[in-house]
């Protein structure tokens, strides 16, 4: 009897040692399996649509399955390449709930009177149901515009969460393609982001005022901002005077100094590593 109790014993304790060491091999691989990230295009405060050869309305600009000039197409694929696996569209009022399974959010050039008859404009409790998505660890992405082809005003209600404003302004002026060096802007400063590309191009952004926890992270040639960040909770910000990534821009039209392409994928692998650390 004293034999089997202590082999009984002895399997016993071979079986608990054999468990905690399955439960710290489980603790020490977590870390390196991640889920699926998703990356969600606002589709509800910026709602252009247009007719097809068919005369039927559909949506159009900033969109991942838009394949022309207006389109988010390469965008995406750029989120692709970099470890995205779901590309989404958020076609209602962002909260809590439908924000769950996003990982980096964006919203480029809200609905003004001229893009939509009847514009979605940000109002307090959007801006509240981002910002705790964004302090619980989500990732932001504000793509602005000059004040004539956007919603500048609510959008600052949303900005104003994070310590920046978007100015009733133009920076980086271009009239037309003969003047591209008008809208060029180095990135030197901003390594950090801009880990290929050296020179980028944008076209009649606003700038934008900052103030604590707001950082700049590039300015035109007078100093004024026209890309921020701003660490709000576990999550992080990034806004721009522009939403200066779409297909026209990043296609290879450009003189081959202006890198939009390699900053497309610069910012699309940036924004994904600011996930994969929350």
């Amino acid at each position: 009897m004293i034999e089997n109790y202590l082999m009984n014993k002895s399997s016993l304790v071979n079986i608990f040692l054999k468990m905690n060491f399955f439960l710290f091999s489980v603790i020490l691989i977590a870390p390196f399996f991640t889920k699926a990230q998703t990356v969600t295009v606002d589709g509800y405060f910026n709602q252009e649509s247009k007719k097809d050869k068919s005369g039927n309305l559909v949506r159009f600009h900033y969109t991942w399955d838009d394949i022309e000039s207006s389109g988010f197409s390469k965008f995406g694929e750029a989120f692709k390449v970099n470890g995205a696996k779901n590309l989404k569209r958020l076609d209602e009022a962002p909260t809590a709930i439908n924000l769950k399974e996003t990982n980096v959010y964006i919203i480029v050039d809200p609905d003004n009177l001229k893009d939509n008859p009847k514009p979605n404009y940000i109002n307090d409790n959007d801006a509240k149901e981002i910002a705790n998505w964004v302090y619980k660890g989500g990732v932001l992405f504000i793509m602005a515009n000059d004040s004539a082809n956007t919603d500048l005003h609510h959008l600052n209600i949303l900005g104003s969460k994070f310590g920046f404003k978007f100015n009733r302004d133009i920076t980086l002026h271009v009239v037309d393609d003969e003047h591209f060096a008008n809208g060029g802007l180095s990135t030197a400063s901003a390594k950090f982001l801009f880990k290929t590309s050296k020179k980028v191009f944008l076209k009649d952004a606003c700038s934008i005022s900052i103030e604590k926890p707001g950082k700049a992270i590039l300015k035109d040639k007078n100093g004024a901002n026209v890309l921020v960040s701003s660490k709000y909770g576990k999550g992080i910000v990034l806004a721009v005077g522009d939403p200066w990534l779409y297909n026209e821009y990043v296609n290879g039209r450009l003189p081959k100094e202006y890198e939009n392409d390699k900053a497309m994928n610069d910012i699309a692998a940036w924004l994904i590593a600011k996930t994969k650390k929350k």
